[in-house]
């Protein structure tokens, strides 16, 4: 028999069938109020126009890409919402770990890999997804959530590509966790 204390709830995360209906009333949220689906790669962008703005304004002119980012928001790309969104993100996370007893300074792993290794591998996971997101015009929740919510055939397939190459790599990466 086990018994719940106050540490075994702090450790309790959220229900993810319960997460998922959240996460779609969110993105009905922001379809309905903002006329578009959510996207973090589009904040990114943003960062990135405006550091190489403000590093050296005559750069940017060299980018087409990043020249019409820039302008496409009054010329500031941080008033973009997606920019005040992964805001939003970062402070609620931060906020929830908070409220739940989880905020530490820690890397978790398995204890077979060392922290120097689990950190190594995420971020060449983030520095991949990352370009693939470039690639693919959009990270998963522009690429895949918000195209699957508004029944978009790309939108599906990207959901099954990003699934379907995490699943056939599992296998491979599976004794960095287990």
């Amino acid at each position: 028999m086990t018994i719940n204390t106050s540490k075994d709830k702090s450790r309790k995360y959220l229900n993810p069938y319960l997460g998922g209906v959240l996460l779609g009333l969110v993105l009905l949220s922001a379809n309905f109020i903002a006329g578009r689906g959510l996207g973090a790669s589009g904040a990114i962008k943003s960062v990135v126009a405006t550091t190489i703005g403000t590093v050296n304004k005559d750069a940017i002119g060299t980018m087409p890409f990043m020249a019409e980012y820039a302008e496409s928001h009054s010329g500031n790309p941080m008033k973009s919402w997606l920019v005040f969104e992964m805001f939003g993100v970062i402070v609620g996370g931060f906020l929830s770990g908070a409220v739940a007893g989880r905020l530490k300074l820690k890397v978790e792993h398995s204890p077979k890999i060392s922290s120097r290794r689990r950190l190594i591998f995420a971020l060449a996971g983030g520095i991949l997804f990352g370009f693939g997101s470039q690639l693919g015009r959009g990270c998963t929740s522009g690429s895949a959530l918000s195209g699957m919510a508004v029944l978009s055939l790309g939108g599906f397939i990207t959901m099954m590509a990003i699934f379907g190459t995490a699943y056939a790599l599992a296998y491979f990466f599976r004794k960095n966790w287990i």
